[in-house]
């Protein structure tokens, strides 16, 4: 929460729930990263993931998902839907608050 420019990461998760790996995946500029879909999921097959949390950070302080951050949500969810990942949450991380968007019923 406290970087001054925005990371995507992604928990890989095996199916009991437990941590396969944490990987910093996407780094970008104040207000927004690339996320590639494809670059996610083909870690995702090279871990055997069977599902995934995404968290990214937003250095302005707002945990409030933006548009942007819903439909990139929709897009990896769709994307990995496809070869068997499950996305179990997208949580936004400022300094000291989070937002669970499976939480507030954004996904």
């Amino acid at each position: 929460g406290d970087l001054p420019h925005e990371v995507f990461s992604v928990l890989f998760l095996d199916p009991h729930n437990r941590m396969l790996a944490y990987e910093q995946m996407f780094r970008g500029s104040l207000s927004q990263t690339m996320v590639y879909p494809r670059e996610v999921a083909k870690r995702a097959l090279e871990l055997n993931a069977d599902s995934v949390i995404f968290t990214h950070n937003h250095p302005g302080g707002s945990t409030k998902p933006s548009q942007a951050d819903i439909r990139l949500t929709k897009t990896l969810t769709d994307a990995l839907a496809l070869v068997g990942v499950t996305v179990r949450d997208h949580i936004i991380v400022t300094r000291g608050l989070t937002c669970s968007m499976a939480q507030e019923g954004l996904m």
